[in-house]
C-alpha cells in the first residue's frame, strides 16, 4: 500500500510539474507589451505604449528609432504570417509544408517576381531614405527573431527562424500585386468558350467582338491546355495560405456634404479572410512625423493610413494588366521561338525546390519576349504549344516601396498623387482627403493600348508583333478626380469613365455596390462620422429586389405550388436587406446559383461552369443576363425539340431552390434563416488539422452581408446550399477631420497572429456587429489605457 501511495504522490508530481513546465512554456510564448529591452542599432530610448486593443503607440526621437521599433513589435505579433508571406513568391511553401504545396511553389517560382525584386533592389539609393528605414526595420524584425521567444507554428511545423532580408520585403509585395489580377483566370476561359461555342455565345455575356477582330488558330490540345491553365491557377490560388486580395470600396466627402464642414473619408479594403487578420496597426510618433498606419506582414511602409493633415486608403481597379501570348516554336528546334524579327532563344533558369521529407525538385524556366512561358508553371499544360504571360509588374522597374514612402510622408495632396503615379503595378485607386478640404481618388497602374482589332479578352499572336502594346499612356492619362463638384469620390471596383477615347478594359465587377454607395452619398448633405458608420456596414442590395421584380413580371404565379408561392411571396416582399434573421437572402441566393446553373452549365459543361463562377464576370452576367428576354443562353441545349425561354429557365429555378432549402433547413420556411447557411470562419493554415483547429481558428460564425452589398462578405456559390464567406471587409475605418482623434475602425479577428495573445481575437464579436472602435491618437488617453514597453539604445 506504501509503495502504491509513493507511486501515485511521484505521478502526481509529475503532472504537477508538466502543468507548471506548460504553463511557463505557454506563457513565454506570450508578446512583450511591457518592460524594458534593449535593441541595437538605435540611438535613442523609444516607449512604445500598447493601447485596449494592442496597437502599438510608437514614440521615438527619429524615424530609423521608430522604424526600428515597429520592425521589433510587428514580429512578436505576426512573425509566422511574415514567414508564411515572404515564402510564397521564391516558391518556398513546400520546404516547410510538404509536396502539397508543390504547384504553389512551381507557379510562383516561374513568374517573375524574384528577378524583378533583384532589379529593383540594385537601382534602390543605398544612401537614400527609403532604403534606410527598410533596413531599421529589417533591423527590428530580426532582432526579435534572434532574441524573442519561437511563435508556436514554427515548433509544430519543425523549422528554424531566419533572417528577413530586403527581397522579402519585395517578394512579398510582388506576391500582393499577383493577387489583384484576374486576367489569369479570365482570358483562358474566354478563350475556351469561344472555340467551343462560337461568337454569339460571347457577344450574350457582353464581351465585345468587333468584325475586324483578328484572333489566333488553336488545336484541341490549345483549347484543353487553356482550360487546365484556368484550372490550375484557381487551384493554386485556393491552396494559398495567405488569401488574395479581391476588391474594396471607398468613399470621400467633401466639406459642403458633412454636418461638420470637415471631410469625412472611409474606406474597406476587401481581401480574403484568413487567420490571423491582413492589416497590422500601428501609431508612430516622432518629432517631426506622425502616422497611424496598416501595415502588411513585413513591409515596413502602410498601404493605408492617416495623420492629423490627411488620409489615404485603397480600392482595387481591377484594370487588366495581365496578357496571354501563344508563342511559335521553330519547328526544327523548341528551344527558339518566333518573334517579328526571326527566331530568338528563349531565356531560362533553372529553378530549386526545397520539399518537405522528399527529394528537392528542379524546373527550368523559360522567359519569351513576352514573359514567363506558363507551360513550365503549371504541370497539367502540354509543352507542344507555349503559352507566354505578360505582365506589367515584370516589365518596369518595381517602385512599389518607394511609392509607399512617399504616399506615407506625404506634406500635401501632390506628393499622394507622385507616389500614385509611381506604381505600375498592380492597378489601385488610391483614395484621398484632408484637413484642407481636399478630395481625390488616382488610378494607379501603366496603362497601354493595343491595336484597335486585338481584342485581350482572349489570348493573343505571340508571333507576329500585331498583338503588342503600341502605346503606353502617361500617367496623366488615368482615371482620377480632384475637388469634383459633386463633391464626393468613390470606388467600389467598377468600370470607370473612358481613358485616352477607350473604355479601359478590366475585370470590373458589377453595379451593385457603387449602385448603392452613389444612391446613399448623391442626395445627402448632412453626412457625420454616425452616418457613416452606418453606410461602410450598410447590407442591402439597391439591385436583387430589382431582379425578383424582373422576374415577377415573366412568371405565370399561378403555375407554383403553394410552397413555391410563398416563397415568391418572401422575395416580393423582401427589401433587399441581408441579415442574419432574413429568409429572403436565403431563397434569393439558392434561386440566383440555380438560374446561373440552369442557363449556363449546358452549354459550358461542369469544369467550365465552374470556372465561370470564379471570375467576376459571373458576378456581372447575374443582372444582364436575367433582364434579357431573348437570348441564346436560355436555350437547355440538352432537351430534344424544345427551346427553353427565360420564364422557364427561372421559373424552374425556383422550384429546384424550395425544393432543395425544403430538403436541407425543413419545411417551415421560418426555419430559413441566412445566419444558418452564410457563416464566417478566419481559417489559420493550421486549422486545417482538426485537432487544432479550436486553438487557431476564429470561428464560425453567422453573419450579416452577402456578396455584393457595401458589407460585402463573398462567398462561392456551389451545389452544397452554405455560403461560407471566404472575403470581405479586411478592416473599416472612417476618419473624421473634425475630429480626428476619435476617428474609427476596427479588424476582423485581432491585432495579433500570437494566439496567446489575448488580442488573437479580441475584435472578432465587434467586427461581426458592426461596431467600431477608436484609432487613438491622443497622447494622455493612450498613455492611460495602456501598457508601456521601454526600448533602450544598446551602447
Amino acid at each position: 500500500m506504501r509503495v502504491l501511495k509513493k507511486i501515485l504522490l511521484i505521478i502526481s508530481i509529475l503532472i504537477i510539474l508538466i502543468l507548471i513546465g506548460g504553463y511557463m512554456y505557454f506563457n513565454s510564448l506570450k508578446p512583450d507589451y511591457s518592460g524594458n529591452i534593449t535593441l541595437s542599432n538605435m540611438e535613442n530610448e523609444t516607449t512604445v505604449y500598447f493601447d485596449d486593443y494592442g496597437i502599438p503607440h510608437i514614440y521615438a526621437q527619429n524615424q530609423y528609432d521608430a522604424t526600428t521599433a515597429l520592425g521589433y513589435v510587428h514580429a512578436q505579433d505576426r512573425l509566422w504570417q511574415m514567414e508564411l508571406m515572404r515564402r510564397i513568391a521564391p516558391g518556398r511553401l513546400s520546404e516547410i509544408f510538404g509536396k502539397d504545396m508543390l504547384k504553389n511553389d512551381q507557379f510562383f517560382v516561374s513568374l517573375g517576381i524574384e528577378e524583378a525584386s533583384r532589379k529593383s533592389m540594385e537601382k534602390l539609393d543605398k544612401n537614400g531614405e527609403v532604403f534606410k528605414l527598410a533596413v531599421a526595420y529589417l533591423n527590428g524584425v530580426n532582432q526579435f527573431i534572434e532574441n524573442g521567444p519561437t511563435p508556436i507554428e514554427f515548433t509544430l511545423i519543425g523549422i528554424e527562424k531566419e533572417k528577413y532580408q530586403l527581397n522579402d520585403i519585395y517578394n512579398i509585395l510582388g506576391y500582393m500585386s499577383f493577387s489583384f489580377a484576374m486576367a489569369q483566370k479570365t482570358d483562358p476561359l474566354l478563350s475556351v468558350l469561344k472555340e467551343k461555342l462560337g461568337d454569339d455565345y460571347l457577344k450574350e455575356l457582353n464581351i465585345e467582338i468587333g468584325p475586324n477582330t483578328t484572333f489566333i488558330k488553336n488545336s484541341k490540345e490549345s483549347i484543353a491546355d487553356f482550360s487546365e491553365m484556368v484550372a490550375s491557377v484557381n487551384e493554386v490560388m485556393e491552396k494559398s495560405p495567405i488569401q488574395p486580395f479581391i476588391g474594396s470600396n471607398s468613399w470621400v466627402v467633401s466639406p459642403k456634404k458633412t454636418t461638420t464642414g470637415k471631410v469625412i473619408f472611409a474606406n474597406d479594403p476587401h481581401i480574403g479572410f484568413s487567420q490571423p487578420a491582413v492589416w497590422y496597426e500601428a501609431h508612430i510618433i516622432t518629432p517631426n512625423y506622425e502616422l497611424y498606419g496598416y501595415h502588411l506582414a513585413g513591409v515596413p511602409f502602410p498601404l493605408l493610413g492617416h495623420n492629423r493633415n490627411y488620409a489615404y486608403g485603397l480600392t482595387m481597379f481591377e484594370n487588366d494588366d495581365i496578357d496571354f501570348y501563344k508563342e511559335e516554336n521553330d519547328p526544327t528546334d523548341n528551344t527558339k521561338y518566333k518573334t517579328p524579327n526571326g527566331f530568338e532563344t528563349y531565356k531560362t533558369a533553372t529553378k530549386t525546390i526545397k520539399v518537405k521529407d522528399t527529394a528537392d525538385v528542379t524546373i527550368t524556366v523559360r522567359t519569351s519576349r513576352h514573359g514567363s512561358i506558363m507551360n513550365d508553371a503549371l504541370d497539367a499544360i502540354t509543352q507542344t504549344e507555349p503559352v507566354a504571360m505578360s505582365w506589367i509588374y515584370t516589365k518596369f522597374d518595381v517602385e512599389v516601396l518607394a511609392a509607399l514612402h512617399t504616399i506615407s510622408r506625404a506634406a500635401e495632396m501632390k506628393d499622394v498623387k507622385k507616389g500614385a503615379s509611381m506604381i505600375h503595378a498592380p492597378g489601385l485607386n488610391i483614395m484621398y482627403g484632408d484637413a484642407k478640404g481636399n478630395v481625390a481618388w488616382w488610378a494607379t497602374g501603366k496603362l497601354y493600348k493595343l491595336n484597335p482589332n486585338v481584342n485581350r479578352n482572349f489570348i493573343l499572336n505571340g508571333a507576329s508583333g500585331e498583338n503588342d502594346p503600341i502605346e503606353y499612356l502617361d500617367f496623366s492619362s488615368n482615371p482620377m478626380a480632384e475637388n469634383p463638384t459633386w463633391n464626393y469620390v468613390y470606388s467600389a471596383n467598377n468600370q470607370p469613365d473612358s481613358i485616352a477615347n477607350i473604355l479601359y478594359p478590366g475585370y470590373y465587377l458589377s453595379e451593385d455596390r457603387a449602385k448603392r454607395i452613389v444612391q446613399l452619398l448623391e442626395p445627402k448633405n448632412n453626412w457625420n462620422k454616425e452616418s457613416m458608420s452606418a453606410m461602410i456596414t450598410d447590407v442591402t442590395s439597391s439591385v436583387s429586389p430589382g431582379l425578383v421584380k424582373e422576374f415577377a413580371k415573366t412568371m405565370d404565379y399561378n403555375s407554383f405550388s403553394k410552397n413555391e408561392q410563398k416563397a415568391i411571396d418572401i422575395l416580393q416582399l423582401w427589401d433587399g436587406s441581408n441579415t442574419p434573421d432574413q429568409v429572403a437572402p436565403t431563397i434569393y441566393n439558392k434561386w440566383i446559383y440555380l438560374y446561373l446553373k440552369n442557363t449556363f452549365e449546358d452549354e459550358m459543361g461542369t469544369k467550365l461552369f465552374t470556372q465561370f463562377l470564379a471570375t467576376h464576370l459571373s458576378k456581372r452576367v447575374i443582372a444582364e443576363q436575367l433582364e434579357k428576354d431573348s437570348s441564346i443562353w436560355w436555350d437547355d441545349i440538352t432537351t430534344k425539340n424544345k427551346t427553353e425561354t427565360r420564364k422557364e429557365i427561372l421559373s424552374k429555378s425556383l422550384v429546384e431552390a424550395v425544393a432543395f432549402l425544403e430538403n436541407q433547413l425543413g419545411n417551415d420556411k421560418k426555419d430559413w434563416n441566412w445566419g444558418k447557411v452564410h457563416t464566417l470562419e478566419h481559417e489559420h493554415p493550421l486549422g486545417k488539422v482538426a485537432a487544432l483547429k479550436n486553438y487557431f481558428n476564429v470561428g464560425p460564425f453567422p453573419i450579416n452581408g452577402a456578396r455584393e452589398v457595401i458589407n460585402n462578405l463573398g462567398f462561392d456559390y456551389t451545389d452544397s446550399g452554405l455560403y461560407k464567406v471566404n472575403a470581405g471587409p479586411s478592416t473599416r475605418r472612417i476618419i473624421d477631420f473634425s475630429d480626428i482623434e476619435n476617428s474609427i475602425s476596427i479588424l476582423p479577428t485581432g491585432q495579433s497572429g500570437n494566439p496567446f495573445s489575448k488580442h488573437y481575437k479580441d475584435q472578432a464579436e465587434m467586427y461581426n456587429k458592426g461596431e467600431f472602435r477608436k484609432m487613438k491618437m491622443n497622447e494622455e488617453e493612450i498613455k492611460r489605457v495602456s501598457t508601456k514597453l521601454i526600448i533602450s539604445a544598446k551602447k
